[in-house]
């Protein structure tokens, strides 16, 4: 007998591991940069593998998913998500032996087989629950999600805690705990039959479900979705931890905007009913665009709490009354409809969204600053970060760390390294390099630099935000469009498969 309940927590507690690692991520991207001297855009390439990861794996899993059997992927995300946490904490010991470019590859693959767990999980559970409850799928879908911004609240106050205090490793490593726990839930379960393959529907029906023009309109929105969504997600915590002059307030803002969305996901079904998941969505993209301008403009502490609450009202429905949609409409297409939504919204927030927010920061903040150009020469990157065919110098995450504190955390960096008698005798050259550039070049000047450097950062923080904000504004008009398209055939309604099938064999 299938449990229904149990397994719809259980797919819950896989969406909530993801999102713990996602915003414990989030948080300590400061750290890498630090620690490591990233910029922006490398930080951004790290964060988007892992969601290129998760995308592609959506995509090819949720044509096998149906098949293979929903129980089988899932021990498939279990062992994925343990061996990632083994790469990902190598990132230190590749750093000191192979320097930063071996530690860029040791974060990016970590976070990319992470994404390969978390991907396998979206595969399965978005189907899983749309099959548990076919009568109510977009109200369970956004139960189910809610998992997502519960996992960022511990995620984030793990950051918050914990940062500085605790290295990024141990905070990293708490994902594992909501990982082992639907792991046991699962563990012997009977799990269903998707609507599609009950009913019978051949491999074929299925891909012919992409020759609709609306489900295709429906991908490129939620494209949009993940680009606006995800990838603000990747630098939210980062950016208004920046207009706050405070990391602490930025991540504690995060997990009080997650608070909400964790909140509001379990009412989606009363609201559906009266609006329609449609008109949800258009009042969503509204509300998004108006979050982001204002976050974008935002000058206080309250500023920043009214821009990210509205914000935070705009994109909580977005992302699982998408999938809810396209699952009503197009219930033929079974797992491989939901898991070609997830996955191209993925793959936008990892390809787009993450490096395209991160090269924006870059390239305003360096815009910014070349205004001084003998700062600008001091902070640049050594080599151009590339978006799209454009191309800027950014500022090196480690130097503006530096002169950020004054070298305080680099000081302690370079003492526990000379205290380590077993370190290579190579090891830390970045790091030395570092203090020989601080020391020879910018302390002199550190004091006027300071306020320059913290001027750009935030310029191109905000500036992000503001050109982000029209991505929203153009979903709203695609929800707008989608509105007026099912008004002419009548209003929006749920497609049953069963009712389908009821029909067609009463007109034979």
């Amino acid at each position: 007998m299938v449990n229904s309940k149990r397994l719809l927590w259980a797919s819950f507690f896989s969406i909530f591991a993801a999102g713990v690692g996602f915003a414990i991520r989030g948080g300590i991207l400061g750290d890498w940069a630090k620690l490591y001297g990233f910029t922006n855009t490398e930080l951004g390439q790290i964060t988007g593998g892992g969601l290129t990861g998760f995308g592609v794996i959506i995509i090819l899993f949720s044509f096998i998913a149906d098949r293979v059997g929903y129980g089988k992927l899932m021990v498939v995300a279990f062992v994925c998500h343990l061996l990632s946490a083994i790469l990902t904490l190598s990132a230190g010991v590749a750093y000191a032996s192979g320097g930063k470019d071996a530690c860029f590859q040791a974060l990016y693959w970590g976070m990319f087989l992470f994404a390969i767990g978390n991907g396998t999980c979206e595969a399965v559970v978005n189907p899983l629950v749309a099959t548990l409850f076919p009568k109510e799928k977009t109200h369970y879908l956004n139960i189910l999600h809610a998992g997502w911004p519960g996992g960022l609240i511990l995620g984030g106050l793990a950051s918050a805690v914990l940062a500085g205090n605790i290295r990024w490793e141990i905070q990293m490593c708490l994902f594992l705990v909501p990982t082992v726990l639907y792991g046991v839930m699962m563990l012997g379960q009977k799990f269903p039959i998707s609507e599609s393959l009950k009913a019978g529907t051949s491999f074929g029906k299925v891909l012919a479900e992409f020759a609709a023009p609306v489900l295709l309109f429906l991908l490129v929105i939620h494209a949009m979705v993940g680009y606006v969504e995800l990838g603000t997600d990747s630098w939210i915590g980062k950016i208004t931890g920046t207009i706050m002059a405070s990391p602490q307030n930025g991540l504690l803002l995060f997990v009080y905007t997650s608070s909400l969305m964790f909140a509001m996901r379990f009412f989606a079904g009363p609201i559906v009913h009266r609006i329609s998941p449609l008109g949800l969505l258009f009042v969503s993209g509204i509300l998004g665009f108006l979050g982001l301008s204002l976050l974008g403009r935002a000058e206080s502490v309250i500023g920043c709490v009214i821009a990210a609450t509205v914000y935070a009202c705009g994109k909580t429905f977005l992302w699982p009354t998408m999938l809810g949609v396209a699952s009503e409409q197009f219930p033929r297409g079974g797992a491989v409809t939901l898991g070609m939504m997830g996955g191209i919204g993925m793959l936008s927030a990892g390809l787009l969204g993450g490096p395209g927010i991160g090269f924006k920061q870059d390239y305003f903040a360096s815009q910014e600053l070349q205004k001084t150009p003998a700062v600008y020469d001091r902070y640049k990157a050594e080599n151009e970060n590339a978006f799209l065919g454009f191309k800027v110098k950014g500022l090196d995450g480690a130097k503006v760390g530096v002169v950020e504190d004054g070298g305080k955390a680099m000081a302690d960096d370079l003492a526990k390294l000379d205290a380590n008698k077993a370190a290579p005798k190579d090891s830390g050259k970045e790091l030395r390099a570092l203090n020989d550039w601080w020391k020879n070049i910018a302390q002199k000047t550190a004091a006027d630099d300071k306020k320059v450097v913290e001027g750009s950062v935030l310029f191109g923080s905000k500036q992000a935000l503001v050109y982000t904000a029209f991505v929203p504004l153009t979903m709203a008009i695609c929800y707008l469009l989608l509105l007026l398209y099912f008004k002419a055939k009548g209003g929006y309604k749920q497609v049953h498969i069963e009712e389908e099938i009821a029909a067609a064999g009463a007109d034979m």
